[in-house]
C-alpha cells in the first residue's frame, strides 16, 4: 500500500513530460507551418520579391539543405535558442520558394488540398501513436523508396514527363504517408525515454527536432498531393 503513491507520482511525473515534449514538437511544427504560409502568400503577392526568389531559386534551395543538416547533425552542440532560429528561418527560406504554388494553382485547390493533407496527417499520427507494432522496418523502407523518387526526381528534369511526375508523386504520398506514422512513433518513444532530469534546453532541442521531421513530413506530402489533386490557373 506504501508503494502505490509513490508509483502513482511517477506516473503522472512521466506523463506530464511527455505530454509537455509532444506539445511542444506539435507546437513548433504548427509554427512553422503558419510561417511557411505567411512567407509564401506575402513573396507571392510581391512581384518583385517573387522575381528575385525565382532568379535565385537555387541559391534558397542550398540555403535550406545547409539549415537542415547543420540542424540535424549539430543538434546537441548549438543552444535552444539557436537551434528555434534555424528552423524558423528554414521554415521562411522554405515560404519563399513554395510562394510558386499561388501561381500555379487556384486558392481553392490549395485550401482543399490542405485540408485533405492536414486530415490525412492527423490520421497517420494517430496510427503512429498507438499502434503496437514497431514501425522501424517501415520507416528504413519507406526512407530507401525516398532516395528513389528523388533519383527519379533528379532524372524527371531532363525528361519533362508529366506522366513520371505523376507516378513520383502517388509514391512520393505514400513514402510520406509511412513517414509520418513512423516519425510520429519514433517521437512517441523520444518523449518516453527522457531521462527525468532532462533540462529544458534539451527538451526544447528535441522538439525542434521532432517538430522538423513532422514538418518535412507535412509540407512534402502537402506538395505531392497538390500536384495530383491541383488543376493549373491556366
Amino acid at each position: 500500500m506504501e508503494t502505490r503513491p509513490s508509483y502513482s507520482m511517477d506516473q503522472t511525473q512521466v506523463q506530464t513530460r511527455v505530454s509537455a515534449f509532444v506539445r511542444g514538437v506539435y507546437n513548433w511544427m504548427a509554427l512553422g507551418l503558419a510561417l511557411t504560409g505567411f512567407v509564401a502568400y506575402f513573396v507571392a503577392t510581391n512581384a518583385a520579391m517573387f522575381q528575385f526568389v525565382q532568379k535565385t531559386s537555387f541559391l534558397f534551395f542550398i540555403a535550406e539543405l545547409a539549415l537542415v543538416f547543420s540542424l540535424a547533425a549539430r543538434i546537441n552542440k548549438i543552444k535552444a535558442s539557436t537551434a528555434t532560429a534555424l528552423f524558423m528561418t528554414y521554415a521562411a527560406l522554405n515560404g519563399a520558394t513554395f510562394s510558386y504554388i499561388f501561381y500555379a494553382y487556384a486558392q481553392a485547390t490549395i485550401a482543399s488540398t490542405f485540408f485533405i493533407c492536414a486530415a490525412s496527417f492527423l490520421g497517420l499520427s494517430i496510427i503512429g501513436w498507438t499502434t503496437k507494432k514497431d514501425l522501424s522496418g517501415l520507416g528504413r523502407f519507406m526512407m530507401m523508396g525516398l532516395i528513389g523518387i528523388i533519383i527519379a526526381s533528379l532524372v524527371n528534369i531532363f525528361l519533362g514527363s508529366y506522366g513520371m511526375q505523376m507516378i513520383i508523386s502517388y509514391i512520393g504520398v505514400i513514402i510520406f504517408a509511412g513517414l509520418t506514422a513512423y516519425d510520429t512513433q519514433k517521437i512517441k518513444m523520444m518523449a518516453m525515454t527522457q531521462p527525468a532530469n532532462v533540462s529544458a534546453s534539451a527538451v526544447r532541442k528535441g522538439s525542434i527536432i521532432g517538430a522538423l521531421q513532422l514538418y518535412l513530413d507535412f509540407i512534402l506530402m502537402f506538395q505531392y498531393l497538390l500536384f495530383i489533386f491541383g488543376g493549373s490557373r491556366d
